[in-house]
């Protein structure tokens, strides 16, 4: 099992744990044969939930863990008081080497904060930024920073900038991916200070392809495949972009059965408004990866049915399969040989 990609997954974090968690690992080891799953957590409620499903004993592993880490909680007093919470645990595993990657669905800061100081920055990389796939109508951008470095430098954006294209090339496939940042407006003396200095470090950059500022209006119409801001934008960004595709979806699903004549056209046009709405359904994409650790920490959406848990466990497949991590060792020494 040597090929084996290990996925450590936290079993108790989210809002569906541990049922949704248990069958998102199922549903990957089925999907995908290169993956093991160590379910991290209370092994009595991970093996109440298994006994439901058939599975090799050699792809699915539980791992005890008694405590658990609530978003109620100081991230940071957590992470050092909580020694055997499923979060501290399975980001053990991965600095141990004894998995390659860490999902959870569970507390943000503690799996940020717990990524950091468990895990541990690749040499070079000032701050990991968290970044999301989301989807747009030309398939995906890589938002990033969406959550983790709300008082980024100009330095930070631009290591940010490079690693997000070396995800979207290696792991999603667009070659030679458009980096843009996001601004208030198109023209390059726009924007607010850290904007005005990150702008010229990007473009005189040349291991990627800067086109310039981005409106945030024109990031749904995948204008930019690599989307750079610091994480209180990006955050703001990314919770606008759910909160309307879900209103739209629910407006779109209320006119469509409000009338005898919608109800016969809303069956005629639902085969492309299902394809429509996959396509602009965050959960096809998995979750979001914290670049530039050692190792691979992937937070999902508290709300995490099994279709996103499985989605971001193949996610960390392709990132191991792709050697992003040693990607972007190169880049950053590249950078601080220059």
């Amino acid at each position: 099992m040597k090929d084996m990609v290990k996925v450590a997954l936290d079993a108790m974090g989210g809002d569906n744990a541990p049922i949704e968690v248990v069958k998102g690992a199922i549903e990957a080891v089925n999907e995908k044969e290169q993956i093991q799953v160590l379910l991290v957590g209370k092994e009595a409620a991970i093996r109440a939930e298994l006994e439901k499903y058939t599975y090799s004993s050699e792809r699915i592993k539980v791992v005890n863990a008694e405590e658990v880490i609530t978003n109620d909680e100081a991230p940071v007093m957590a992470i050092r008081k909580k020694k055997d919470s499923s979060i501290v645990v399975a980001l053990n595993l991965v600095k141990h080497k004894e998995a390659d990657a860490f999902v959870s669905a569970g507390s943000t800061g503690a799996v940020l904060v717990g990524g950091q100081l468990i895990a541990g920055r690749i040499k070079g990389v000032e701050r990991p930024p968290l970044a999301p796939l989301i989807p747009t109508v030309k398939g995906v951008s890589l938002l990033i920073d969406c959550g983790a470095n709300v008082d980024a430098r100009p330095s930070h954006l631009l290591q940010f900038a490079k690693m997000g294209s070396i995800y979207m090339e290696d792991v999603v496939g667009v070659r030679k991916p458009k980096v843009a940042i996001v601004n208030i407006g198109a023209e390059e003396e726009k924007g607010n200070m850290l904007v005005k200095e990150t702008y010229p470090m990007l473009k005189n950059c040349s291991s990627i392809n800067f086109i310039g500022s981005i409106e945030a209006r024109d990031i749904p119409y995948g204008k930019a495949d690599v989307i750079v801001c610091e994480a209180f934008v990006g955050n703001v960004i990314l919770k606008l972009y759910e909160g309307l595709s879900a209103a739209l979806v629910g407006e779109i699903k209320t006119g469509l059965m409000s009338t005898v004549k919608s109800k016969i056209g809303a069956l005629l046009a639902m085969p492309a408004l299902k394809n429509t709405v996959k396509q602009f359904d965050a959960s096809e994409y998995g979750g979001a990866p914290m670049l530039g650790l050692n190792g691979l920490v992937v937070k999902t959406h508290g709300s995490a049915t099994s279709k996103e848990i499985k989605n971001s466990i193949i996610q960390c497949s392709l990132f191991k399969e792709q050697n992003i991590n040693e990607k972007i060792k190169e880049n950053i020494l590249l950078e601080d040989n220059q």
